[in-house]
C-alpha cells in the first residue's frame, strides 16, 4: 500500500511512546514541568502537524503523549465501543474553551476596526469554522470584508496592518494572483490566523448551511472534528497543499449521513466509531471518484458526472472530488482539491487501521489508545492552548472590559467552560489507562 508519510510518522510515534505512558502522567496533570507555560521554541506553520516526525517522535509528543483527550480514570470498553467514547471525550476536548473563543472574537474587533477605519461603508463579517464553531485550537478565521472597489485593496490592506502593528511582515502573504484573492496573516498578539477575502458573500450563507445540518444530524459536528484534525496534522487540511477543504469534508459527511442506510446514522443515539470507520471504508474503498458526483440538495443522491456536466458553465468537467454546491449548483466545490487521491489513501489506511484496531481477533490492547492509531494531539498544541489559558483567561473575569462580547454573541458558537486542558488522563498514541473489557460488540 503506498502510504503518505503522515501514517508512517504516526505508527512511528505510537510504537515509540507505549513504554512512556506512565511517565508522561505527571506533567499531563501538572506537576512537573516548570516551562509548560513557557513561550513557543519554534514558530510553524501547522503546530498540529505530525509530518516529518519518523525518526525523533519523541519531539512531537513527547510531554503530553498525543492522547490528551483520554480521562484519566475513565474505564474505556473494548472495539467500537470504547472508540465511540474515546470519539465523545475527544470532541469535549477539543472543543474550543470560553477564552479560545473570546480571543478570537477580539481579533475579529481589531481586524474590523482597522477596516472599517480604512473603508466607514465597508462591512467585516465572519464565516468558515468560527462562525460555525467547528473550528480546532489552531484553526484560522476566514473573514470577508463587503465593499465597492474598482481594483480589491489587497496591498493597502496589507501596509495597514503593519502600521497598526497587528502583524509580523513575514506573516503576512498576499495571494492576488489565486482564484479567491485573499490577505492570510498571523495576529501578532494571539498566533492566530486570518485569511481575508473581498465581496465572497456566499461563504455566510455556507456556514449557515452547515449549522443547519449540524442542528439536523447531531453526530455531524463530532465526526467532523475527528477528520478535520486527521486531515490537518497529515497537512491534507488545504487544497494548495495537496488536500482538500473544510467545506468539502463537511459537505461530504453530510453526504455520508444522508444516504447512510442506516436511519440510527441520523440519531443523536449513534455510535461514533462505527460512522467513523465506516466514513473511511465509504470515501477510502467503496466511493467511485471517477464517475460519481455528490449532491447534497433535496435530500442528498449520487449523480453522474455527466449528467452533472450538463448543467455546469464555461464549459468546465467536473472533478475528481465532484461535489455539487448546493447553495450554487453550477459550481463544483471539489474543482481545485487536486490532491484528493491523496486524501483517499489516507481514509483506505485508516480504515484498515481502526478496522483491525476493533475487531475481537485483534491483540488484547484495550489500555491503549484506539482513536490514538489514527489521529495525535501534538505537544506544541497543548502547549498553545494551556498558554492561551494563562495569557487571556483573564478577560472573562471582566466581561465589560472587552470590547467584543456583544460581538462574538451574534455568532452563537458551541463553546466549552474553562477547564483545565492538562488534567487529561493516558498520554502516547496507542497507549492509555486500563481499562475493563466489555463484551465485542459487532459492527
Amino acid at each position: 500500500m503506498n502510504l503518505k508519510e503522515g501514517d508512517n510518522d504516526l505508527e512511528s510515534i505510537n510504537n515509540a511512546l507505549n513504554n512512556q505512558n506512565q511517565q508522561n502522567v505527571g506533567v499531563l496533570n501538572g506537576k512537573n514541568d516548570k516551562n509548560m507555560f513557557a513561550p513557543r521554541s519554534r514558530k510553524v506553520e501547522n503546530r498540529a502537524s505530525t509530518r516529518g516526525s519518523f525518526r525523533h517522535p519523541e519531539k512531537v509528543i513527547g510531554v503530553f503523549g498525543g492522547t490528551a483527550w483520554r480521562k484519566r480514570d475513565f474505564l474505556y470498553s473494548k472495539g467500537v465501543i470504547g472508540l465511540h467514547q474515546e470519539i465523545e471525550h475527544f470532541y469535549e476536548y477539543m472543543s474550543p474553551t470560553s477564552t479560545e473563543h473570546q480571543i478570537r472574537g477580539d481579533v475579529v474587533h481589531r481586524i474590523q476596526k482597522i477596516i472599517q477605519s480604512l473603508w466607514p461603508e465597508a462591512q467585516v463579517q465572519v464565516f468558515g469554522s468560527y462562525r460555525t464553531g467547528l473550528y480546532l485550537p489552531t484553526s484560522d478565521i476566514d473573514l470577508v470584508v463587503i465593499g465597492k472597489w474598482s481594483n480589491l485593496p489587497l496591498r493597502t490592506l496589507e501596509k495597514e496592518f503593519l502600521n497598526k502593528d497587528i502583524a509580523d511582515e513575514n506573516s503576512i502573504k498576499v495571494l492576488d494572483k489565486a482564484s479567491v484573492p485573499i490577505v492570510k496573516l498571523t495576529d501578532k498578539k494571539t498566533e492566530i490566523k486570518v485569511d481575508i477575502s473581498f465581496n465572497m458573500s456566499n461563504g455566510v450563507k455556507s456556514a449557515e448551511f452547515i449549522t443547519q445540518h449540524m442542528q439536523k444530524y447531531p453526530a455531524l459536528k463530532k465526526l467532523v472534528y475527528v477528520l478535520k484534525q486527521f486531515l490537518l496534522q497529515r497537512d491534507l487540511n488545504e487544497v494548495f497543499t495537496g488536500g482538500i477543504s473544510s467545506y468539502s469534508l463537511i459537505l461530504m459527511c453530510i453526504s455520508f449521513i444522508q444516504l447512510h442506510p442506516r436511519t440510527d446514522a441520523r440519531l443523536d443515539s449513534v455510535n461514533l466509531g462505527v460512522l467513523l470507520i465506516e466514513f473511511f471504508e465509504l470515501y477510502g474503498r467503496k466511493f467511485n471518484y471517477m464517475q460519481t458526483g455528490i449532491r447534497i440538495r433535496d435530500g442528498g443522491r449520487y449523480i453522474n458526472k455527466e449528467e452533472m456536466q450538463k448543467d455546469m458553465v464555461d464549459g468546465h468537467r467536473p472533478s475528481l472530488l465532484c461535489i455539487e454546491d448546493p447553495l450554487l449548483p453550477t459550481n463544483d466545490i471539489g474543482r481545485s482539491s487536486y490532491g484528493v487521491l491523496q486524501v483517499k489513501r489516507a481514509f483506505d489506511h485508516a480504515y484498515t487501521v481502526l478496522s483491525n484496531a476493533v475487531s475481537p481477533l485483534y491483540e488484547n490492547r484495550e489500555r491503549y489508545s484506539i482513536l490514538g492509531r489514527i489521529v495525535c494531539i501534538t505537544d506544541e498544541v497543548v502547549r498553545y492552548r494551556m498558554w492561551v489559558e494563562q495569557e487571556f483567561g483573564g478577560l472573562m473575569k471582566s466581561p465589560a472590559a472587552s470590547p467584543t462580547l456583544q460581538y462574538t454573541t451574534q455568532i452563537s458558537p458551541i463553546v466549552r467552560p474553562p477547564r483545565s486542558l492538562s488534567s487529561s488522563g493516558s498520554t502516547s498514541s496507542d497507549c492509555g489507562g486500563s481499562s475493563e473489557s466489555s463484551e465485542s460488540p459487532s459492527r
